[in-house]
């Protein structure tokens, strides 16, 4: 292969860099023979550089591909799904960088390692992922520049190219994302079979808060209208839970209800009203978090039969939603006879001991009321603990819970509570959800970790219809007023497991700063940028240019095109113009300042005739004038480097014209 087709090595150091920082971001999603895979490509590609291994064969690279896809398969299952797409990306990287000989090469694998850029976006769309990739997108750039220069070691000069490259691109970038229009994707991007999910399930069995109380993730950020309410009265309402089924509570199925109770029952809106949006974090479900009693504020969001928020679409990605709040209003005053059967039901033959304590205390209560009150009197002042690390259960957990073991996280009383209940015939339900946030004074909003899991209870009630009861407040009232870290401060369990986690620190004053700083920038991203759709597009533009019709729209969107590119091709024009060469604008600078100087220059003159009679002019200056015509007369005929400039430069700062 001739010279000139071959990559550059310095074009070949950028690619390699590049697929390091490619698949970082990846690392921990990817099966680890996938960097075992990377490693291997990596020596191989260097030892095929140093000439001391051959490249791979035909029958050899039909093996590599059979048993990457084979390896990839036997992870995740398939080959059809978003991970494995992108681990068969990656694998196909790693891959063509052993093969890759010619320059034509080197293009699929700097546009393929854009492409594969693109893809850490489908995984998360946070700040510091923007950062990172928009840094490695420079470091393509410049392998591209790199691939059109000559040289054998590695060199910066691509860098700078790069970096101008891309700033010129950054105005046509603004015009593109606030005026080209929002539409739906072509394509639908497979579901993350692989990914696990996060947050609350449709299902709950003791221990399952409990685990996702271990978890630093944010689940969601909210910001109200007017003033924050209490930690002691955020309860963000999910899921409501009415099943019990084989010891596991599950919310109700859209067709298993009747259809007049597929719809919620209309709610009088009294009281004070609370109005916050909502940001939250790509979940793969389907539910939405609010404040009770909830009506949402735009489209794509439903409201269901238990007063929860719906959303037909998957989270597949950050969501943002507005919602109205009246927690002071009574939901659910009627209770029909299907309804009422649905929520006193229990499974038979189960927790025996429950049931007969439940027939006790209901039998010494005057009205449902009291027997409520007589519950959580129980918890209150027997020897129940609140714990993150509760004790097994047996075949009949609610049994256990009460009589045995007396520790246990929210959803055993939750648990507990509603078994109680429904066994004196009053209709109760889990409600699954969160608790409580941690309030930023930096910006106002309140931050609901997935450590502010929580599960409680829904009694219905004659005249008052479903009203909110939390048997752990009795148990732990410290839970429900200052959070889960202020509750099981003695057992040291909060955070266990995330021992590096920024919030188990909050009482390092600037470790809270810096935490509480970037999440405010991150939900100013995810405000702006992230949630800039089609409706916040339409609005934005209509107060900027009126109204928006399609003629005016297009209009706007051309000329906009127009006026960038006609700047940035101004500035191409101008920087295109007559450009002397370095060292031939050094040596105009020299001469200029030896005919001022006195010594004369004629039209033709060589530097070494020039330096010549400046030497006899000046004999002090010399030994420095002759060093200066050895240097002028060598680079005029090779290339010149950045080095050669600095030491010319140099020298010319350091001569002194003088005739003693």
């Amino acid at each position: 292969m001739k010279a000139a087709q071959q990559i550059p090595r310095n074009a070949l150091a950028w690619i390699i860099l590049c697929q390091v920082l490619l698949l970082a971001p990846h690392g921990l999603r990817v099966p680890a023979w996938l960097l075992l895979l990377y490693l291997a490509a990596f020596g191989w590609r260097v030892q095929l550089y140093r000439n001391r291994l051959p490249a791979p064969t035909r029958w050899l690279k039909l093996v590599l591909i059979g048993a990457a896809m084979a390896g990839i398969g036997w992870s995740y299952g398939s080959l059809i799904g978003l991970e494995p797409t992108v681990a068969l990306l990656l694998a196909a990287y790693a891959l063509k960088l052993v093969e890759s000989v010619s320059r034509k090469d080197a293009y699929v694998l700097i546009f393929l390692g854009f492409f594969l850029l693109i893809t850490e976006f489908l995984f998360s769309q946070d700040l510091l992922i923007v950062v990172y990739a928009s840094f490695v997108a420079w470091l393509l750039t410049a392998a591209l520049v790199a691939l059109h220069r000559t040289g054998e070691g590695f060199e910066l000069a691509p860098l700078r190219v790069a970096g101008v490259m891309l700033a010129q691109a950054f105005p046509l970038m603004l015009v593109l994302f606030f005026l080209f229009p929002r539409i739906g994707p072509l394509w639908n991007v497979p579901i993350r079979a692989h990914a696990a999910q996060t947050g609350m399930s449709d299902f709950l069995r003791p221990g399952d808060v409990a685990r996702l109380t271990q978890s630093t993730e944010v689940a969601f950020r909210a910001r109200f209208a007017g003033e924050v309410p209490q930690a002691r009265d955020l309860y963000w309402r999910g899921l409501v839970m009415s099943v019990l089924e084989d010891d596991t509570w599950r919310s109700l199925r859209f067709f298993e209800a009747p259809p007049a109770q597929r719809r919620p029952a209309p709610v009088e809106a009294v009281g004070a009203v609370l109005d916050y949006s909502v940001i939250i974090e790509p979940t793969q479900q389907h539910w939405l978090y609010a404040l009770r009693y909830a009506e949402p504020q735009e489209s794509g969001v439903m409201a269901l039969a238990d007063y929860t928020l719906y959303s037909p679409a998957t989270l597949e990605s950050e969501r943002r939603y507005s919602v109205r709040s009246w927690p002071g209003a009574a939901i659910g005053l009627e209770l029909d006879t299907w309804r009422r059967r649905l929520e006193t039901r229990l499974p038979e033959g189960e927790n025996p001991r429950a049931l007969a304590l439940a027939r006790q205390l209901r039998a010494a209560a005057d009205d449902d009321e009291a027997f409520i009150a007589r519950v959580l009197a129980l918890f209150r002042e027997q020897p129940f603990r609140y714990t993150l690390q509760p004790p097994l259960l047996g075949d009949d957990p609610v049994d256990d819970f009460l009589f045995g073991t007396r520790a246990g996280f929210c959803e055993h009383y939750a648990n507990a509570f509603a078994v109680l209940m429904r066994a004196a015939g009053v209709p109760a339900r889990i409600v699954a959800g969160y608790q409580g946030g941690e309030i930023n004074p930096m910006n106002g909003t309140v931050i609901v970790h997935q450590f502010d899991a929580h599960a409680w209870n829904e009694v219905w009630l004659e005249g008052q219809g479903w009203m909110r009861v939390d048997p752990t407040a009795a148990v732990s009232p410290a839970r429900v007023e200052f959070g889960l870290e202020t509750a099981v401060q003695g057992e040291g369990s909060f955070l266990a497991g995330s021992p590096l986690s920024p919030l188990r620190y909050r009482a390092v004053s600037w470790v809270n700063t810096l935490r509480l700083r970037y999440d405010a920038l991150t939900y100013r991203w995810q405000s702006w940028v992230v949630g800039f759709d089609s409706e916040r597009q339409v609005e934005l533009l209509g107060k900027w240019f009126g109204r928006i019709d399609a003629k005016r729209f297009v209009a706007v969107l051309l000329g906009s095109f127009g006026v960038v590119l006609a700047a940035v091709a101004l500035a191409l024009l101008v920087r295109a113009g007559p450009r002397r060469d370095p060292l031939l604008r050094a040596w105009a600078r020299l001469r200029a300042r030896l005919v001022r100087a006195g010594v004369p220059v004629h039209a033709g003159d060589s530097p070494a005739t020039v330096l010549a009679r400046a030497q006899q002019r000046y004999p002090a200056a010399a030994a420095d004038l002759g060093v200066l015509a050895e240097e002028f007369t060598a680079l005029l005929y090779r290339p010149v480097g950045s080095g050669d400039l600095r030491r010319l430069q140099q020298r010319l700062r350091r001569l002194r014209l003088s005739s003693q």
